[in-house]
């Protein structure tokens, strides 16, 4: 039975990730006619090429697909506002990609340059420029972000009322910046306060703001199922953290595509690297500390600390929390049956589970 929900669930999010993405390109192609930009700036123009690039380069969508399923909570028709409510998380997402980028320093996204570092090269010799430049260009996707809700044809009320929900989500997220930030001072951040910066990073603005869009959009009353929103959206956004702190640190480069250890060599004290300092003993703990927010830590190094999690059971611990989590997020869609369209409500059991780390 899972085994069936599962992989529906991943089919059904790859076709909205295949419709989508050709709606996002056509939304960029559009923009420069639709954008009232200086007509005789050079950097304005480039700015936008930069944010296409970013946006159309890869990304799992999900975000989309839990929007659109929602709807499909209430109804199969079509649904008014749904494109640009997709639209706009999308945007918030890249926002969200160039500000991390800035605040990580990080030189690659999605298999290419980041904004900020693409702008470096462009900028060799005026990092303030560059810097400068990278900012504003994540600024001017959360603006964009609001802006395609106001050209939504849906009523003044279900405008204002999206309009709300994203821009709780886009300072929501900012403040998880923040406290993402704090955590790192902390020798030793306690599971309440992981989670605390995994819902504000993430789950508020990735799974909770598009459940509520999609819903909002369908003429559901969000007041009388908000709690059991909020309990599903709290177990998928740690479920879905645990995992990529789980892949950044035990992750097969070839099949993620993306290098391991990156949260040691930034410094980040993930669920993966807390757990390891939590097990460690004072040698132990000395040699993992050496190695946090090294940026030129040596592949070697990162192997070690990788071994040592292993030795001390942390990617076992990871694997099974995920699963947990997965199985409770499961559990709690399945609640939503008495309320919600069947056929739906599978889609949202399917998803956690679809995402378990393999060996889980």
């Amino acid at each position: 039975m899972n085994e069936t929900i599962m992989a529906t669930a991943r089919e059904r999010a790859a076709r909205h990730r295949r419709e989508f993405d050709l709606r996002f390109e056509a939304y960029f192609a559009a923009l420069p006619e639709r954008l009232d930009t200086p007509p005789l700036s050079r950097f304005t123009p480039r700015c936008l090429e930069l944010l296409r690039d970013l946006s159309l380069r890869g990304g799992k969508r999900l975000r989309v697909a839990l929007l659109y399923e929602a709807a499909r909570l209430v109804t199969t028709d079509p649904v008014p506002g749904l494109a640009e409510a997709a639209l706009s998380i999308e945007l918030l997402q890249t926002h969200g990609l160039v500000h991390d980028d800035i605040i990580d320093d990080a030189p690659v996204r999605r298999g290419g340059p980041s904004t900020y570092y693409a702008y470096r090269g462009e900028f060799p010799e005026a990092g303030r420029t560059a810097l400068g430049l990278a900012v504003l260009a994540g600024d001017l996707a959360a603006f964009l972000s609001m802006r395609v809700l106001l050209e939504a044809d849906v009523p003044a009320e279900l405008r204002q009322a999206m309009l709300e929900v994203q821009l709780n989500a886009g300072a929501e997220t900012v403040t998880g910046q923040i406290v993402d930030l704090e955590r790192d001072f902390r020798p030793l951040p306690d599971e309440e306060f992981l989670h605390t910066v995994c819902e504000y990073k993430s789950t508020r603005y990735s799974v909770l703001a598009p459940l509520r869009l999609g819903l909002l959009a369908a003429g559901e009353d969000l007041a009388r199922h908000d709690a059991r929103l909020r309990r599903y959206a709290t177990l998928v956004g740690i479920g879905g953290q645990l995992r990529d702190d789980y892949l950044d640190l035990f992750g097969d480069e070839d099949a993620t595509g993306k290098s391991t250890g990156a949260d040691l060599r930034a410094g980040r004290r993930s669920y993966a690297l807390t757990a390891l300092l939590a097990r460690a003993d004072e040698a132990q703990r000395a040699v993992v500390e050496s190695a946090l927010g090294d940026p030129h830590c040596p592949a070697e190094t990162v192997e070690r600390v990788r071994e040592l999690a292993r030795l001390l059971g942390v990617d076992g611990r990871l694997r099974s929390d995920t699963r947990r989590c997965a199985e409770a997020a499961r559990a709690e869609a399945e609640d939503w049956r008495p309320y919600w369209r069947e056929e739906a409500v599978a889609f949202f059991e399917g998803l956690p589970l679809s995402n378990v780390v393999p060996g889980g």
